[in-house]
């Protein structure tokens, strides 16, 4: 049950990701963070779906999709360096009063990333409560 749990969350922080990434925005600033959240959120899900049972696990698509996570989380902090506004943003302004807090909690995404292990359905599983729960308290912290 707990791990049932788990997995409807983390879909539910995978949807509110891609969600944040949605918008038309205009600023050139804005749109690169969308399209790094949105490879963040679309493998993110692709590595739920195989921990919830939606997809069959593939091995080479888990390493895959925690490749393109570990990636894009390095990038994070550098994509949101400059405050950038664009009415299509749900960052929040606490993201810049709040920096290191920020950076450290993008952080934590590539730490839980790394740590998931990609070649079995067991590993994944294990991993995606980290990974998760990472998006989930930046999320939670810095996205309208």
């Amino acid at each position: 049950m707990k791990l049932t749990t788990r997995i409807l969350t983390l879909g539910l922080i995978v949807a509110g990701g891609m969600a944040f990434a949605e918008g038309e925005a205009t600023d050139p600033t804005v749109k690169a963070r969308q399209e790094l959240m949105k490879t963040i959120g679309g493998n993110t899900k692709a590595l739920g779906d195989m921990a919830g049972g939606k997809a069959d696990f593939d091995a080479a698509k888990a390493e895959a999709a925690k490749a393109a996570i570990l990636a894009a989380s390095a990038e994070i902090a550098a994509k949101f360096e400059t405050n950038a506004t664009d009415p299509e943003t749900e960052a929040k302004p606490e993201i810049w009063s709040n920096w290191d807090d920020f950076v450290t909690k993008a952080d934590a995404l590539k730490t839980a990333a790394g740590a998931l292990d990609a070649t079995s359905l067991d590993g994944v599983k294990a991993g995606m409560a980290g990974v998760g729960g990472a998006c989930k308290a930046c999320h939670t912290a810095y996205r309208m």
